[in-house]
């Protein structure tokens, strides 16, 4: 049973089709050495691009010019350093790129990822037939991961077609793209964000709402790769990413990655909301003009977090934004406060009752934590 959102690594954001045997291990040795794994990142997970172009013997092979020791062999090495190992495939007759799929191969192939020591399986939409039924090939594909003989996390991504929020999860997916493909420019973090922040309230231990991959530290280079955003809306995007608790898969490359953006994707306090363990979903307590919000989340530990986003323009010279912690369950009658963290910087804010008010300007986000306190 999976009851936290995943963490990990995808090739895709970066690499796109120039993945190989070598850049995989390095980037698992990075995992290690640079303190994601410590911080909760477990999975190393290769995207689509990785066979051959056809089938041999009706099997799936990697392609032997970029994994010229073979599957096994590199999940072995994840292994061997404390990691899980993910890979790709499709719903459809052919993956995004052209390569081959698993339609019509589900149990197939779900055995051939279990005798190559695959622990996740990023299951992706691209040219599923129009006459096919999408519930029942997630279903199937479940099915058949379950009796591969190995446990691996389904990663259903569907893109939110015919509102995956409302079957994924009894379908046996423990999560579920919701979006379109994420690209390295602020209105693409802000507009997924926008979309799903109001959809995430059936998360649940076991299956989350996943917005996609991570653009952090990324600046424009890579495969999604555009004009690139700034640290301080790359912190923007991280918050909302963990506050909303969808899967933290880092897309850039963290062999290259600098000390700001490193920092960000480490966040001690964020990540710990992202990782609470009553998992409990956040929820919209209010939002401004459709551009600022504040959400809420209850957290173990008589603790509760809470969030202000400013998603507005650079035309926008800021905003007084406000929580009333009457909107927490707090009544101010109670005499009960919240002794206040921020998740960011770990600095302490003392004692609060009533409410919180902040003056955030676009692209900034304060995150808090907050222990109940008895006057």
């Amino acid at each position: 049973m999976y009851n936290t959102p995943v963490m990990g690594w995808n090739s895709w954001n970066t690499f796109g089709s120039h993945i190989n045997e070598e850049l995989i291990m390095e980037i698992t040795d990075k995992i290690v050495s640079e303190g994601y794994q410590q911080a909760g990142y477990e999975y190393v997970i290769i995207d689509d691009c990785w066979s051959l172009k056809e089938r041999v013997d009706g099997k799936l092979v990697a392609d032997p010019q970029l994994f010229p020791h073979g599957m096994k062999a590199l999940s072995d090495y994840i292994h061997s350093k404390g990691l899980k190992f993910g890979m790709y495939s499709c719903a459809g007759f052919k993956t995004c790129a052209g390569y081959p799929s698993s339609y019509g191969h589900e149990f197939e192939d779900a055995r051939q990822f279990a005798q190559w020591g695959v622990d996740y399986l990023k299951y992706d939409f691209c040219n599923f037939p129009e006459s096919g039924n999408a519930k029942n090939a997630y279903l199937t594909m479940a099915m058949a991961l379950r009796n591969s003989g190995r446990e691996i996390f389904l990663a259903a991504c569907n893109w939110g077609v015919e509102d995956p929020a409302k079957w994924m999860r009894s379908r046996g997916a423990g999560s579920y793209r919701s979006t379109g493909d994420i690209f390295d420019v602020p209105k693409s973090y802000r507009d997924i964000f926008i979309s799903q922040v109001e959809n995430i309230e059936g998360n649940a231990p076991g299956c989350y709402n996943d917005m996609d991959m991570l653009i952090v530290g990324m600046h424009g280079s890579g495969n999604v790769g555009i004009g690139g955003c700034t640290d301080e809306q790359y912190l923007q995007h991280f918050a909302m990413w963990a506050f909303l608790g969808s899967p933290l898969i880092i897309g850039a490359d963290i062999r290259r990655l600098d000390d700001a953006n490193k920092a960000t994707l480490l966040k001690k306090g964020l990540i710990s909301i992202h990782q609470d363990p009553d998992c409990r979903p956040a929820f919209v307590i209010g939002k401004m003009e459709g551009q600022k919000y504040t959400l809420g989340k209850l957290l173990s530990h008589n603790r509760v977090a809470f969030a202000f986003f400013n998603v507005g323009t650079k035309d926008d010279w800021g905003q007084n934004m406000s929580i009333s912690f009457d909107d927490l369950g707090i009544h101010s009658e109670s005499g009960v406060g919240l002794k206040l963290t921020d998740a960011v910087t770990g600095e302490d804010y003392g004692v609060f009752y009533d409410g919180y008010h902040v003056k955030l300007a676009p692209d900034q986000c304060r995150i808090l934590i907050g222990e109940l306190v008895a006057a």
